[in-house]
Formats: C-alpha cells, structure tokens, sequence
C-alpha cells in the first residue's frame, strides 16, 4: 500500500488511540485505513509519522516536569569534546544508511571495543548521543561508539523497522545495514573483535534485540532500554498489541530457546508507550542467581528507585534487568538536552557501560 497523506494520518489516529483508548480501538483505525477509508481525525497536521516507538512532543513522557529539574553528568561535556565525532555512510543491497562515529582522543594504540548505539522513533545520532551521554563515558573508558541513523524515506518518523519479516532476519533489510556498518568500523578501526557490543532506546532498543539473535558472532552483548523482544511482532497491528503488552498469538511468540549472548534490560514500571511486560519477555530463558544479592532494590539519592535482577541462563549466560519505579518511557538518567530522557533514574548509560567491559565474547 502507498503510504499517502490519508494513510499517515489514520496512522497518526491509531496512535493517538492506542494512548487514550487502548489498542483494540488502534487496531480498529487501522482497519478502516486497510480498507481504504480515511482518517477520522483528518482535520489534524501529521508532523510525525507514527509508527511504533516513543510518541512525538508533547506526548513524550519524557518531557514530564518531574524530570526537567535535573541535569544528568553534564560535566561530561568536556571529555566528550575531547574525542572525533564524524559523519559516514554505508550501502548494501538493502540500502544506504549514514551514521556517526565517536572515536576517543588519542586512540592510535590498543584494540578498543565498540558500542552500537540504535535510537528511537523521531531521534537522531546527535540527539541520542546528547541524551545518553554515551561518549563521554567511552571517552572516560576509550570505547568507540557508533550511531547508525534511521532515513525517513524508510520510515517517515525514523523508527527502526523491528515489527516487519524483512528486518527481523540476518543479512536481510536493515539488520544487514547495522551488521555491515558494524563490520565496516571494525575493518577501518583498532576495535577488539571480542568487545562489540549493541544497544537501544524503544524502536532501536527492539532493533538491538534483534542484532543480538541474529549476529550473536557479532556482537558480545546487548542493552536494551524501553524496547521489546525479537520477533515479537510481525505487522503494525500486532506491534501495537506487543507494545500494550497483549497477549500475543502463537506466531508472535518469543523465541524460546536458550540465550546466546548476555544482555542488560532497562525498563520504567510507568511507561505508557512500550508497557513493561515486554522487559520480561527479553529476558525469557534467564533465571534469578541463586547467589545472595542477585535481585535486590536500589534508591540511590536524588533518583528513582528501581530493582535489579541478576539472572543467568543454563549456559550461564547473564542478564541483568532494571525495573525503574515510577519511570516513563525514557533514557534512565540520561542529559535532559536530549529528547525521551530521564535524569532522575539511574544511570543506565554507565551501567550499560560496565555490563559490557565485565563480558567480552566468550568463544
């Protein structure tokens, strides 16, 4: 179907919908709009596409005034500055995507890890580099980071496509962008082939779960913040449905075979968009340690409270999963100059950070 005006529109309705209403009412819209009919709210301007992923200002929880008070490691910007941050391109037969590369001052030396960054719905490099502050943390541990960017002729609001069959699977749609933007920075750059790591926010944190299934050689670990399981979804309507935490059908059902790679889950009990039965369906096939301290409630002064579960597979794989009590749908303490963050949270930057250094490939 040709994505024109009235479809984008019924588009924006469903979404709406699904906030106010619940997501048999978003479903509805777009069966209307399937059929060919138009949007009922057509008397609004689209300014952003929507497809799944954080809502557009001034839906955004992330722009509660419970957060603006607070300026998350805002000295940091100094460190940063200190390092390149450039602009490059990658094409395949999928496409072409740019992307960012933050290469730390001075790294001429040893083999680095990298980190790759996938932002949200409606986010930029530049933006999600701001909001989680991720380089200067590399700066402070010599990482590289790389953002890939979502085009808007992909997708109009620049969600990364994780609900469609033709980008869920290797060497296919854009995970063979990312893996071959991911290959591409280790064929030009010292990075220590056993410390690559993938991480998301929302739509990219969704995106990063699929990276890691599918390109478990690739990649050592994965974070994913705010965002939803591999495979869980294989259409808009049923990516509504995920993100509601509905109960999914036989098709849409994780994956459950044993995990191959550690992976790091941050999630807010109070997310309105992606709704946090989804962290739990990320970390399916992990179970609590049974050592002392392995799950237990943080309250850190001057952020949220959150809990955090130590969990490891069969194959002793870890996780760790991050409940943030009373959080949105946001970046846990990340910079407020970035859009859908959280500086009241904990820092889930630093902690993505540090899960990663603690697990390079295990061979």
């Amino acid at each position: 179907m040709k994505l024109n005006e009235g479809f984008l529109n019924s588009m924006h309705e469903a979404m709406t919908a699904l906030r106010t209403r619940g997501p048999a009412e978003a479903t509805e819209v777009i069966q209307r709009a399937l059929r060919g009919e138009t949007a009922g709210a057509a008397n609004e301007t689209v300014r952003h596409d929507t497809l799944p992923g954080p809502a557009p200002f001034p839906f955004a929880e992330a722009k509660t005034k419970e957060a603006a008070p607070h300026t998350a490691r805002d000295g940091c910007i100094d460190v940063e500055d200190r390092g390149h941050f450039s602009t490059h391109a990658y094409s395949n037969a999928a496409g072409r995507r740019q992307y960012r590369l933050y290469v730390p001052a001075g790294a001429t030396g040893e083999p680095l890890p990298l980190i790759v960054m996938l932002h949200g719905c409606t986010q930029d490099a530049d933006d999600f580099a701001t909001g989680t502050q991720m380089n200067a943390l590399a700066e402070l541990h010599r990482c590289l980071v790389a953002y890939p960017v979502q085009s808007r002729r992909a997708n109009p609001s620049k969600c990364w496509n994780w609900f469609k069959p033709d980008d869920q699977h290797r060497e296919r749609g854009e995970p063979s962008l990312i893996a071959g933007i991911t290959r591409e920075i280790i064929a030009a750059h010292n990075v220590d082939p056993a410390r690559v790591y993938v991480a998301g926010m929302s739509a990219g944190g969704a995106m990063a779960a699929i990276m890691i299934a599918e390109y478990p050689e690739l990649y050592a670990a994965a974070g994913v913040h705010s965002g939803l399981a591999a495979h869980c979804a294989r259409d808009l309507p049923s990516a509504l449905a995920a993100m509601k935490g509905g109960k999914r059908s036989k098709a849409q059902r994780v994956d459950t075979n044993a995990p191959q790679r550690p992976v790091i889950v941050f999630h807010g009990d109070a997310d309105a968009t992606v709704h946090i039965s989804n962290a739990m369906h990320i970390v399916h096939g992990f179970d609590v340690q049974a050592d002392v301290g392995s799950q237990a409630r943080r309250t850190d002064a001057g952020r949220r409270a959150c809990t955090v579960s130590r969990l490891v597979s069969g194959d002793r794989i870890d996780a760790e999963l991050w409940t943030i009590h009373g959080a949105p749908h946001a970046w846990s303490g990340g910079n407020a100059r970035g859009s859908y963050t959280d500086p009241a949270g904990p820092d889930a930057s630093a902690e993505m950070l540090r899960f990663f250094l603690e697990h390079p490939q295990r061979r």
